[in-house]
């Protein structure tokens, strides 16, 4: 079990964006913290009411972007124009490349969100999007499948062998999970406060593990937490 706590994470405030990089990002290089496994960037972003990122590109990356208040306006040179809030999770492939912006439209609201970046199985796969809503009923008291390597039970479809699981955990509420021990996997505190075999993670914080075959999860106030099944 490796632990990662939220004080530890790389912090960059621009203003209007105030950022908090678990993994090397940016101007926040830590040799230490490269990634894990094919999860190379998870960014905890707070935005400014009426600021955002500004186009730019991308490639050879599949983002997953995760809001937790607000609502962020996507654009991008496929076409697409979207409006992701709480509950939402939205999928681009960078692929041979692709311009993008987030803005935030509200005149008295930040938003937050999750930025995560996955490495996609090779390069060069088409530019792609998807984005889709997860109720909070099919996320309470346990893990709902986000994003998958194949779209099975209605998740996004990322290009790499592995699956994304979203849940919501108050006192109470539990769940135990069988892990492959040939596998990876890393758990992400967004909000709110939880265990994870009795270690006590709040916001920010983060457990993975190797060659495990289990982990519990419990909640212990306003838990959202997600969970990364790696190869």
């Amino acid at each position: 079990m490796l632990i990662r706590r939220a004080g530890e994470r790389g912090v960059a405030d621009h203003g209007w964006l105030r950022s908090f990089h678990t993994f090397s990002f940016a101007d926040y290089l830590d040799p230490k913290h490269m990634g894990f496994s094919v999860l190379r960037v998870i960014n905890d972003d707070r935005v400014a009411a009426g600021k955002g990122f500004g186009t730019h590109p991308h490639r050879d990356m599949e983002i997953l972007s995760y809001v937790l208040s607000g609502a962020l306006e996507h654009r991008d040179s496929m076409g697409t124009g979207s409006v992701i809030r709480p509950g939402d999770v939205q999928r681009m492939s960078a692929g041979t490349g692709v311009t993008h912006s987030e803005f935030n439209g509200s005149r008295t609201e930040e938003v937050h969100f999750l930025q995560i970046w996955i490495l996609p199985d090779r390069r060069n796969h088409p530019p792609g999007y998807e984005q889709k809503a997860f109720p909070e009923a099919e996320r309470r008291g346990k893990w709902r499948l986000v994003a998958s390597s194949d779209g099975r039970d209605g998740s996004l479809t990322i290009h790499q062998d592995a699956a994304v699981y979203a849940g919501l955990f108050d006192a109470g509420e539990a769940v135990t999970h069988a892990l492959d021990p040939a596998r990876s996997a890393w758990i992400h505190v967004a909000r709110g406060e939880v265990t994870v075999d009795g270690v006590a993670l709040a916001a920010g914080d983060a457990v993975a593990f190797e060659g495990a075959k289990s982990f519990e999860l419990r909640g212990v106030r306003g838990g959202e937490v997600l969970f990364f099944d790696l190869p």
